[in-house]
């Protein structure tokens, strides 16, 4: 079982698919690939949990079965209706097969479905009878394109359902929205986009929150340095009768460590909107697992700017104040402090540092010679006094500032077992153990 942060089980794990509270319970799917630790045909995995802090792996959930998804189970998002548990997720078939390694497609000849499962339960999934394809692959290039549109999300509208999907036409990358009124039959609208935000769109996402229409999405080829997609996140304005969108020119980044992708969001059990994302690894643990997910985190809208902060299922947990981080527990510890300009925090060898207005980390010392991908990363100029709250696991350390006004989170190994702060600092880690220690 995974606590705090939810990782593969074995071998690889990316995109956070069909997170969903249904029945009591939260359901996390994600991709999966179960054979070794890279990327290869896509099944879905799933966790069940509680709480958002305890998980538990289930058998795979969706595998291919269907020529339609033949060569993957990709991307998509559930919702519940009628007691029952609805997933949309993208089908691939290839059209071209690499005869040396069958779970890869040269030249992207492929087609892209888009494709429905019912589950009764959320526990059982028939890949065999309950599966059926409800958007075709995109044959009008104006529109979109017949193997990058993918990734579905469903969501209930005033008076209809509705999807949107990434997809790219022109090398410019571009949504697709769909209405329904019954889940099952799905009607082409119209289509949105931004001409300078990348090649095509990874994995949308549209909500309300905060009386704001919040869009976050994955643009690929939006940076010159790997990883080359990146997610980006704004508020937007969405007629819906219309599914028109006005993408705005100013967008945040997700996160300003730049390794979270594809995040996804759904309601918790108090109605809050909650999201994970993959953090990516460039190669695997130290026992053979391939990709983990962030903490679940809080979004809110305030004057216009998208907070991301620390679910309260997740902070309640850090309640145990130690004196040294060998007190703490397994699932990792959170270190909390205000930080004046000039100030570091050295969490093992992963560098934090105020530079003025802004926070800098620097993981160089805690990276294991990825030479092409960034080490070195800052936020936006960030206004008045700065606190961070530094979550760190054994591969992942997240730096909420100031309440989630910008999150800082970056992959690391061979962290070293020591915390050091020019000035005062606590240090947190899961109830339990021995007594309550002043630092």
């Amino acid at each position: 079982m995974d606590k705090i942060h939810l990782k593969s089980p074995k071998n690889w794990i990316n995109d956070p698919n069909g997170f969903i509270y249904y029945k009591g319970k939260y359901h996390l799917f994600y991709q999966h690939f179960p054979y070794e630790p890279r990327w290869g045909t896509m099944h879905w995995g799933h966790a069940v949990s509680n709480d958002l802090v305890s998980w538990e792996h289930k058998d795979i959930a969706l595998f291919p079965s269907k020529s339609a998804d033949r060569n993957g189970c990709f991307s998509g998002s559930a919702v519940e209706y009628d007691g029952k548990m609805y997933i949309y997720y993208t089908g691939v078939r290839y059209l071209t097969e690499n005869p040396e390694d069958i779970h890869t497609c040269p030249g992207d000849n492929f087609a892209s479905s888009q494709m429905m499962l019912i589950s009764g339960d959320g526990e059982s999934f028939d890949n065999m009878n309950q599966k059926s394809t409800v958007v075709e692959p995109v044959e009008d290039p104006s529109i979109g394109c017949r193997s990058h549109t993918r990734d579905p999300k469903v969501w209930r509208g005033k008076n209809a359902w509705y999807m949107v999907v990434g997809s790219t036409s022109g090398e410019k990358g571009r949504l697709l929205f769909y209405r329904s009124a019954d889940l099952v039959n799905w009607e082409y609208v119209n289509y949105a986009l931004r001409d300078d935000l990348g090649r095509m769109w990874e994995c949308p996402d549209y909500f309300e929150v905060d009386g704001a229409q919040v869009l976050m999405v994955s643009p690929m080829g939006i940076s010159e340095r790997r990883y080359h997609d990146l997610s980006v996140c704004m508020t937007v304005d969405f007629d819906e009768e219309r599914c028109e969108m006005k993408i705005p020119d100013k967008y945040n980044m997700l996160d300003y460590g730049l390794d979270l992708y594809a995040p996804q969001s759904t309601t918790d059990a108090a109605g809050r909107r909650v999201l994970v994302a993959w953090a990516r690894m460039p190669e695997p643990d130290d026992r053979g697992r391939n990709g983990m997910f962030c903490i679940p985190r809080i979004v809110n809208v305030k004057n216009g700017h998208i907070y991301f902060s620390p679910h309260p299922d997740i902070e309640k947990q850090f309640s145990r104040r130690i004196r040294d981080i060998s007190a703490a527990d397994k699932a990792g510890y959170c270190v909390s402090l205000d930080i004046k300009d000039g100030e570091h925090v050295d969490i093992g060898g992963y560098m934090i540092e105020r530079a003025g207005q802004k926070i800098r980390a620097d993981r160089s010392k805690v990276f294991r010679n990825h030479n092409e991908i960034r080490t070195v990363f800052e936020t936006p100029e960030i206004s008045g006094n700065i606190h961070l709250d530094i979550y760190v696991d054994e591969n992942l350390i997240e730096t909420y500032i100031n309440n989630g006004e910008y999150v800082l989170s970056n992959i690391v190994y061979d962290l070293k077992k020591y915390v050091r702060a020019d000035g005062d600092c606590e240090i947190y880690t899961l109830a339990g153990g021995k007594e309550n220690e002043k630092i």
